[in-house]
């Protein structure tokens, strides 16, 4: 498998995820503080959305490599 098929198909893979799942959360760390034997943090979710139009790009693009790598073998 050469480069410009892995990157095809990794580019479907992620247009695919980005259409079902849509949007993904994750958690940052943000503020800290220690005062003697107390330590206090401060976690933030931060929520990601993930447009429509991005996934079908991605596909579309995934695809359309795997078409020219096609014709030039």
């Amino acid at each position: 498998m050469d480069i410009l098929k892995i990157a095809a198909v990794v580019l479907i893979a992620a247009g695919v995820l980005g259409l079902v799942h849509g949007s993904f959360t994750y958690t940052t760390q943000t503020h800290e503080a220690r005062l003697g034997p107390i330590d206090m943090s401060v976690n933030e979710d931060r929520h990601v959305s993930i447009p429509v139009w991005a996934s079908v790009g991605a596909i579309v693009l995934g695809g359309g490599l795997l078409l020219v790598r096609g014709r030039k073998s």
